[in-house]
């Protein structure tokens, strides 16, 4: 792949089943060596986005190009230069780690001289070599996990897609994970990351696209996502005998979040000392008194309510799961 051509290029592309539109004309572009993180809610298109680039599924309008190639004309070319981890684990149960890898070395056509060494350096960097010859319906799900990765890496491919490689995995596969997905840009991979875990998007992408109802409202490194927010957050909880609805007139301003159950409002600010001190002061004058208040500085949370006006999902649409 030539460094000058762009990892992964979308232009307007569009994706419907039967009247439901998930990808509206999305823009998006992942440059060689990065890791962009694709953050979205329920059906917002993440994994049909995922698909259409794996060339798994056709789209309905737009062009998407991958390594230079056209996914739409020249699948075999795009199918040449990726590897893919679904959410899933796709792995053979029956057969051990080892003989997995190397049968996918096979089905990628890994000269055989090499199929064996390839194998052994992945079980090593996956940290699978104690159990590289034992069945993998013995392995724990971080294993599977683990495994189903080193299989997408067997030939060495210059783009990877993840499509939420770390659901289900207890922290420290999680961490493990992180650690083998960060050394992968380090030797020229490029990777396009789903994930339902902020925290995930934050440590590891070098930027972030937030898509929602079929369209990317924002893109931008983390910092640069948060700092469209504000630098900081107010958040309060509005005493229960204090009037509720005259405290969010006064806290009023874009951005502001209210949960009223709870009580709660969480506002931007510029983080002085004059701005939080005079919005205490008006409180007060309107005698409004308050449970609790915090400062905090911005998270990707509360990046994705900005942007999308929801939390994050936890799990995919069933209209993407059927796809």
């Amino acid at each position: 792949m030539p460094e000058s051509i762009d990892a992964i290029s979308i232009h307007n592309l569009k994706k419907s089943f039967k009247k439901l539109e998930v990808l509206k004309g999305i823009d998006l572009t992942v440059k060689r060596a990065e890791i962009l993180a694709l953050l979205g809610p329920n059906g917002a298109g993440k994994t049909t986005t995922i698909r259409i680039l794996s060339t798994l599924l056709k789209p309905d309008g737009g062009e998407a190009m991958v390594g230079g190639f056209s996914v739409t004309h020249e699948p075999k070319k795009v199918r040449s230069l990726i590897g893919l981890t679904g959410q899933y684990a796709a792995v053979d149960e029956f057969l051990n780690g080892r003989e997995n890898l190397e049968m996918m070395g096979r089905l990628y056509h890994v000269p055989k001289a090499a199929i064996k060494k390839r194998a052994q350096e992945l079980l090593e960097q996956f940290d699978l070599t104690e159990a590289a010859n034992r069945p993998v319906k013995t392995y724990s799900g971080g294993m599977r996990r683990r495994l189903d990765l080193a299989l997408s890496l067997i030939a060495t491919p210059p783009i990877i897609f993840l499509d939420e490689p770390t659901t289900g995995l207890d922290p420290r596969s999680r961490m493990l994970m992180w650690d083998i997905i960060t050394k992968l840009t380090q030797q020229d991979v490029t990777i396009l990351l789903t994930t339902q875990y902020l925290d995930e998007a934050d440590k590891l992408a070098d930027r972030i696209a937030v898509l929602d109802q079929g369209k990317i409202l924002a893109e931008g490194t983390s910092s640069e996502l948060k700092g469209r927010v504000g630098t900081e957050r107010i958040e309060m909880v509005i005493e229960q005998n204090s009037n509720f609805e005259q405290a969010i007139q006064i806290m009023q301003r874009d951005g502001l979040q209210k949960n009223t159950e709870e009580r709660s409002v969480s506002v931007p600010t510029g983080g002085s000392v004059n701005e939080i001190k005079n919005v205490l002061d008006k409180l007060s004058a309107a005698k409004i008194e308050i449970d609790a208040m915090s400062v905090h500085k911005p998270t990707l949370d509360d990046v994705f309510m900005h942007f999308t006006g929801h939390k994050v999902a936890k799990e995919e649409e069933k209209v993407e799961k059927k796809k």
